[in-house]
């Protein structure tokens, strides 16, 4: 499921989204036409997910936690980390 906040994020980054066709992963970015990564755990939710199902207070308190487990991931820019940190969470 490609929520609206991740198309959103997708938009802000200059890159297209697509289903991931990897059967483990949720997201397969695209830059200029190149796969650049395949992001998120398949079935796993994301901030996206939980702004729709649970609200902004919930999902904020989410994101808080994923960055603390995900701290660092986010430093090597166009890693899968990295996309998943901002376009995911």
């Amino acid at each position: 499921m490609i929520t609206p906040y991740t198309m959103k994020q997708a938009k802000k980054f200059g890159v297209m989204i697509k289903v991931s066709k990897d059967p483990s992963k949720k997201l397969d970015v695209f830059k200029n036409g190149v796969k650049v990564a395949s992001i998120g755990q398949r079935g796993a939710k994301d901030y996206g997910m939980y702004l729709v199902e649970k609200g902004e207070k919930y999902a904020n308190e989410r994101r808080r936690l994923y960055r603390i487990r995900h701290d660092g991931e986010q430093r090597k820019v166009g890693s899968q980390g990295w996309w998943a940190w901002h376009l995911l969470w």
